[in-house]
């Protein structure tokens, strides 16, 4: 089989920076979809997908120049309708062996469920992948995610940007074609200002280091590497450390064919600025890399990367000192009239602020979330009235000019307001802390103050959202509740905060119920806490928790478990106890005891009558299962569930014996009852840590 490398570039005007990885991959997995479905045999192990700013490209060490022999079966007439009764040839097999133009003789047979048929087959050779690419190629640039496609010029084609050449590379030769409206040939496109003549490609090989030659770094992981290596030499030029987002590093290196960092400062007296407001403006708005110094803290220098290598980098760094300055004096300036105006003027205008149409203002919620975060505190033993303080104060930064153009620092304001206002480091800190974790992966809230109102913060969310109808369906979710919800369990948690969760549940229902006029609290609480429990699935499947472990603690519900730090213990037993040789058996056991208990038809005492154990086997598990209850009582009051599954997986012997040896439903009732009172506590003892049945496969 021939083989040779292929080159596939289109040439457009500049992608959208974030959505050019994504566009690069679907192009490169379009190619490989279409030889695959064309049965073009290729290399995808050392296959590149190549792009920058102003081109997609894929780069394929060997592809077949052709499909290989195509072999073709066409179902023809059944025999008997194929053939008369002397054996010869009916109307309707001639005419099929016409239509395919094969003599009668040469038709073969096959059989399906219907019986024996004639078949006509054939082979004919395969098209050479040249007159496919084209094809190909449209197909793959199909399938690009693309949500609005853009025309350009006189041209009916359109695309996600206007498209202006098109290299096609099959080996040494270029494959004719028209993709796009544009004709293929072997000319690529160098930098825009460095090299702006077209860029002769010989063949696909030379390929990368051609366009390198012409200030283009079409490879993105070298792009990437080269975007990194020149933020870190400036930033230790300034005697710091550059603060490097990786998805601010991705986003620029999708935005430069040629990148050059430029070491750049700015005023010392903005540095009087919060810094996670200048850090927010150079990175959101500027695409800048800001330099720290060994504190982590804001340095007067920052770092932008040009898309070119000037002769006067001196120039660069004007234009970019120069852009970022009047970004600075506003947020100087929006913070120095917030500051005037007053963290504690900002919440007396929370009242005219509507937080959600069912719900009232932000003003309703504060003293909602205050009434749950200082009973909060008071269980975890912390100063109430700080806790009251903090929630009152925690929305008030919504009215200060820096959220307003930053939305992002809601909470981090409210910090520096309250400290400005005099507020303890406490309260200040809480109010920042209230919104941890702010996105996935962000850690909880560091302080004790900070978890109680963030755990109330979420609580009233949760329970505003059910109540007013804004619960998720699918994939809405207006009220981000799902994430509150895992913000509320990962605080708990982590924070390991012993708090009972359906009674907090009950009381931010019966606020917000209060609030909106109607509903059934006990019930939106029972939702509630399922709705939290569940949050904790995916949670838990990152660190290795398998869905049955997960579901025996989760099948005690909400209100059977004293806290989610105490359902965290009770998973972490179960995964120790499913290690266990005897766990299987027991599992399966319980699993047993439970169908029998449901099937069962009456009141099942709550103790047994030692003097109705007939069975050596009965006898010795009733022993075995009170010395259990005994040995297990402590342990369970002190909520040591590892203890307790481990001193019951040493029933098996006593469990496997009895039912192997006792009939449960014997025909006397009070014999039969006796022995399920029996089985009911052993498996009472197992249900008060999990429902270890779910463990069980069968």
């Amino acid at each position: 089989m021939s083989t040779a490398p292929l080159l596939v570039e289109l040439g457009t005007e500049e992608l959208p920076p974030k959505a050019l990885p994504e566009l690069a991959r679907a192009f490169f997995e379009g190619m490989c979809a279409g030889f695959e479905k064309r049965g073009i045999a290729f290399e995808r192990e050392g296959a590149r997908e190549l792009q920058s700013p102003r081109r997609l490209a894929v780069l394929f060490p060997t592809v077949a120049l052709e499909q290989p022999t195509q072999s073709r079966e066409v179902p023809g007439p059944y025999l008997n309708i194929g053939l008369d009764a002397q054996g010869q040839p009916t109307q309707a097999l001639l005419g099929f062996a016409n239509k395919n133009g094969v003599a009668v003789e040469a038709l073969g047979r096959a059989t399906d469920a219907k019986g024996e048929r004639f078949v006509a087959r054939s082979d004919t050779p395969g098209a050479r992948t040249a007159d496919l690419l084209p094809a190909i190629v449209a197909e793959a640039l199909k399938t690009l995610p693309i949500p609005k496609a853009m025309r350009w010029g006189a041209r009916e084609t359109s695309f996600v940007r206007p498209a202006h050449w098109l290299v096609m590379l099959l080996g040494d030769e270029v494959v004719p074609g028209e993709v796009l409206g544009l004709a293929s040939n072997r000319m690529s496109r160098g930098h825009r200002f460095h090299h702006p003549k077209p860029v002769w490609i010989a063949s696909p090989g030379e390929y990368v280091e051609a366009l390198r030659g012409a200030f283009v770094l079409v490879d993105p992981v070298e792009r990437l590497a080269r975007v990194r290596s020149e933020i870190e030499s400036k930033a230790a030029q300034a005697e710091g450390s550059a603060r490097m987002q990786e998805a601010l590093v991705q986003e620029v290196s999708c935005l430069v064919e040629w990148p050059r960092a430029i070491l750049c400062s700015f005023d010392a007296e903005f540095l009087q600025v919060p810094h996670e407001a200048l850090v927010l403006t150079m990175e959101t708005n500027q695409k800048f890399f800001p330099v720290l110094n060994d504190e982590h803290r804001l340095t007067g220098h920052f770092i932008g990367i040009a898309n070119i290598e000037s002769r006067d980098p001196a120039e660069v760094r004007k234009g970019y000192e120069r852009v970022i300055r009047p970004r600075f004096a506003d947020a100087r300036f929006f913070y120095e009239e917030d500051r005037k105006q007053g963290l504690e003027s900002m919440r007396e205008g929370l009242s005219s602020v509507s937080y959600q149409q069912k719900l009232g203002s932000y003003a309703d919620k504060g003293e909602r979330v205050a009434a749950l975060a200082t009973g909060i505190a008071a269980t975890l033993g912390l100063d109430a009235a700080q806790a009251t303080r903090a929630a009152r104060l925690a929305k008030a930064d919504l009215q200060s000019r820096m959220v307003g153009e930053f939305p992002e620092l809601q909470g981090t304001m409210g910090r520096y307001y309250a400290s400005a206002l005099g507020e303890p480091g406490a309260v200040a800190d809480a109010i920042d802390q209230a919104y941890a974790p702010r996105v996935a992966g962000d850690a909880i809230a560091s302080s004790r103050l900070g978890q109680a109102l963030a755990a109330a913060e979420r609580l009233d969310t949760l329970a505003g959202g059910f109540a007013a109808g804004l619960k998720p369906s699918g994939n809405k979710d207006p009220f981000a509740l799902r994430r509150n919800a895992l913000g509320l369990a990962r605080t708990l948690v982590e924070g390991g905060l012993e708090l009972p969760l359906q009674p907090l549940l009950v009381q931010a229902v019966d606020a917000v119920v209060a609030q909106v006029g109607s509903g059934d609290v006990a019930a939106l609480a029972d939702e509630l806490g399922a709705f939290v429990v569940e949050r904790l699935r995916s949670y838990y499947a990152d660190q290795g928790f398998g869905n049955a472990q997960f579901d025996a603690v989760a099948a005690l519900g909400a209100a059977g478990i004293a806290s989610l730090p105490d359902f965290d213990r009770r998973l972490r037993a179960i995964a120790e106890f499913a290690r266990l040789p005897e766990a299987p058996a027991l599992a399966a056991a319980n699993k047993r005891i439970r169908n029998i208990l449901r099937k069962h038809v009456g009141v099942v005492p709550d103790a047994v009558d030692p003097a109705r154990l007939a069975e050596p086997a009965e006898r010795d598990l009733h022993a075995a299962v009170e010395a259990a209850l005994a040995d297990t009582a402590p342990l369970l009051s002190a909520g040591d569930y590892v203890g307790v599954l481990r001193r019951l997986a040493a029933l098996r012997p006593a469990v496997d014996a009895f039912f192997d040896g006792v009939m449960v439903m014997a025909d006397d009732p009070a014999v039969r009852d006796n022995r399920l009172a029996l089985l009911r506590r052993l498996a009472d003892r197992f249900a008060a840590v999990a429902a270890v049945e779910q463990l069980s496969a069968g």
